[in-house]
């Protein structure tokens, strides 16, 4: 049976994570022989039980994977995971009672041996019915599903999404059943934009070759993900592989990182370095905190915006004031009496009048910026990627190839910024370096980003 690259994603991470909580329950097995009083807090236990740990450890996740224990979370039963979960642990112990015999280890301490299995067999359905409950309450709130596209011709596409899992299908949030020979591929476009699409499913049996072509370009070119089961169609950006919705076989088109566990180790670093960061700058958050009390009393500390994050999805993005109360009202005014210094639809001034002088100083030094951490460990933003972008200003993309860099997460620093954000006043370059960072992303160009802006923000490079 085929099996999606998420849904191998989520097994290993299941199986890392039993396997974590297996060391843990022989660890608590062993307390419990110490807690009944038949052995000592001082004696050597774990010399004993190692070479059970070297057995248990690796192999239960195994064994309880080939027995279907990562399969169907959401409608597997408690009675089903229980079984399973007793099959695996008799092989368990077959396996170790098997090497004691031949290995001659025949001194375990068997009393806290069983109080390991039994914590294991506590603690993995624990686990399971967790996993369970919380993918069913995901499930059944739509604002956690995924945004879904359906496209293809008549009743193909009802056919196709009757064909797949319901296990899969049921995360999903079906937002258009998009007719591609009744309806211009022009239409996807402002569909995908309006409703923050992640990917687009194209059953494209009875669909004309060329309306198809062009509805997967509407797609590279946002950066949304296209998943057809058709034959193989060639493009410029996105990388095809192959991918299973279920067990039905997928031809995927990316032009954005694929699902890994160097994007996993991005998201945790970014969560970890922002509450850590945050912890760390707590004067300077205090400093500007007063100093914009008493230089432009009044008004709040805080200025919050709404920016289009991953898919144009809007979120409430976070800094210190650095402008009058009201400068909001007064952007068009602004730009009339003192004209916008970046070509396109973003507004950049290096000396806006509508900045009180002591916001100058924290933008001078990228203060203002770091309320944005906020947003990191909330999930919105990320350390590094393309900068967040008021909702208007991506409104007024004439290009719709710019919204690819709405495809990954945004975030604080990027390689604008890095590289000397002050020089550029074109707004193509700046779209231009931004995919070139989504095309060539790795952890290790996030880390470079990230030393190049420390001097950046030191010596005053910060946003004018």
């Amino acid at each position: 049976m085929a099996v999606s690259r998420k849904d191998s994603f989520t097994i290993q991470a299941l199986q890392i994570t039993d396997a974590l909580l297996v060391w843990l329950a022989f660890y608590l097995g062993g307390l419990c022989r110490i807690w009944l009083g038949i052995g000592s807090a001082n004696e050597d236990l774990w010399t004993d039980m190692n070479w059970v740990l070297y057995i248990a450890v690796p192999f239960t996740p195994l064994m309880l994977e080939r027995l279907g224990f990562y399969d169907r979370l959401r409608d597997k039963r408690s009675s089903t995971a229980m079984w399973q979960l007793i099959r695996a642990l008799i092989l368990i112990v077959l396996l170790v009672g098997t090497f004691a015999v031949f290995a001659k280890l025949m001194d375990t301490r068997r009393l806290a041996l069983g109080f390991g299995l039994i914590w294991v067999f506590l603690i993995l359905l624990l686990r399971d019915r967790f996993s369970h409950f919380w993918i069913k309450r995901v499930s059944r709130n739509d604002t956690q599903k995924e945004k879904i596209i359906i496209a293809g011709s008549g009743d193909e596409m009802a056919d196709l999404f009757a064909e797949l899992d319901k296990e899969v299908t049921s995360a999903w949030c079906v937002v258009d059943y998009f007719d591609l020979c009744d309806r211009p591929v022009e239409d996807l476009f402002d569909v995908l934009k309006n409703q923050s699409v992640s990917r687009v499913v194209f059953s494209a049996r009875g669909t004309e070759f060329e309306k198809v072509a062009r509805a997967v370009e509407a797609c590279e070119l946002q950066g949304v993900e296209a998943w057809i089961a058709a034959s193989f169609i060639r493009t410029q950006i996105a990388r095809p592989t192959f991918d299973a919705i279920g067990s039905k076989p997928m031809l995927v088109l990316r032009s954005t990182p694929e699902l890994s566990w160097e994007l996993l180790s991005k998201d945790i670093f970014d969560r970890v370095a922002a509450s850590g960061i945050i912890l760390l700058t707590l004067p300077l958050w205090i400093f500007a905190a007063i100093g914009i009390r008493l230089k432009s009393p009044g008004a709040p500390i805080f200025f919050s915006q709404m920016r289009a994050g991953r898919y144009g999805h809007p979120f409430k993005m976070w800094k210190f004031r650095t402008m009058v109360a009201n400068a909001e009202k007064l952007l068009e005014q602004t730009k009339e009496e003192h004209g916008n210094q970046m070509e396109g639809p973003v507004f950049k001034l290096k000396h806006d009048p509508r900045i009180f002088p002591f916001g100058t100083m924290l933008r001078k030094f990228s203060i203002d910026e770091l309320p944005q951490l906020i947003n990191v460990v909330l999930g919105d933003m990320s350390l590094v990627g393309p900068r967040p972008l008021p909702l208007y200003e991506v409104e007024a993309f004439n290009d719709f190839c710019h919204r690819r860099r709405l495809s990954v997460k945004p975030g604080i620093t990027c390689e604008w910024q890095a590289g000397g954000r002050n020089h550029i006043t074109r707004f193509e370059e700046w779209v231009e370096m931004d995919l070139k960072y989504i095309d060539n992303w790795s952890l290790w160009l996030d880390i470079k980003i990230l030393i190049r802006t420390i001097p950046a923000v030191l010596f005053g490079k910060g946003a004018a």
